[in-house]
């Protein structure tokens, strides 16, 4: 497995931070920046970059777009993801239309998501 840290990505990972999807800024702004439970934004984890990650929760929260519903999105989130799954993370994925349409509900869905993971580690 590689190293949690990879320099490499760095500076994808800043440019990914400076332009945010709509989505992302709104849950950002809106939900994640002020949560008691302290999230990161584009965080570089191995060989790859998670739109949102807590290490307290142990959680990867990703907003996916429309090509994420393709068949080659569908493969390249499942790697991702068991690739993910052995830093011992969870990951969470919500697509980009909810947060537009049901922003409250996303966020009570990620909050109780936090909890339950915290319940359980302790």
């Amino acid at each position: 497995m590689d190293r949690k840290h990879n320099k490499s990505i760095v500076p994808v990972a800043k440019m990914l931070r400076k332009n945010m999807t709509k989505e992302e800024n709104h849950l950002w702004y809106d939900f994640l920046r002020t949560y008691p439970i302290r999230f990161s934004r584009q965080k570089v984890l191995g060989k790859y970059i998670a739109d949102f990650y807590s290490a307290q929760a142990k959680l990867i929260i990703e907003l996916d777009g429309s090509q994420h519903f393709e068949d080659k999105g569908i493969e390249n989130d499942r790697k991702r993801s068991e690739y993910l799954k052995q830093y011992g993370l969870k990951i969470i994925r919500i697509p980009n239309n909810e947060v537009n349409k049901n922003f409250k509900g996303v966020c009570e869905y990620i909050d109780l998501c936090v909890k339950q993971i915290i319940a359980d580690n302790d």
